[in-house]
């Protein structure tokens, strides 16, 4: 079952930030961690341009021109099994236009439980940057590649 997650709407509602390249890489960033011992397959989208990027089981997206929610939809409308998409956001709007096109809608906070929570190890200081190129330099080698 894929889940599609609104990401500038889960940056506001789990990060509480502005939305910024460090709001949205720290997001990504705890999205990929509790992925990593699952078989869910998520698509993340945000809005505007911005390198696509595939971390195993998430997939970040752009939607360029378009919005997120337009994105997200036209998604929904590619699949051949629509019903087993879950979208997850807090936007009622894309809720409703998710469920008109055949997906389920998600809350944020019922994602997070469902994912649970990160075994984050050492605590990192609040404004220390996050390093991008490291984690997708760790989700790439053979070695931390869940295999099947």
């Amino acid at each position: 079952m894929p889940y599609l997650l609104d990401g500038n709407n889960l940056v506001g509602t789990a990060r509480r930030g502005p939305g910024g390249d460090e709001d949205r890489d720290a997001l990504v960033s705890e999205i990929a961690e509790r992925l990593r011992h699952t078989r869910a397959s998520v698509v993340l989208f945000f809005d505007g341009a911005g390198r696509s990027v595939s971390l195993g089981h998430l997939s970040v997206r752009f939607a360029g021109a378009s919005t997120a929610d337009d994105a997200i939809v036209r998604e929904i409308s590619k699949s051949s099994r629509p019903r087993e998409t879950t979208v997850v956001t807090a936007d009622r709007e894309l809720a409703r236009r998710a469920r008109d096109a055949g997906a389920t809608a998600m809350s944020p906070a019922d994602f997070w439980r469902r994912f649970g929570a990160v075994d984050a190890g050492p605590a990192r200081p609040k404004d220390a940057p996050v390093d991008v190129d490291d984690w997708m330099k760790w989700f790439t080698e053979e070695g931390n590649k869940k295999r099947g």
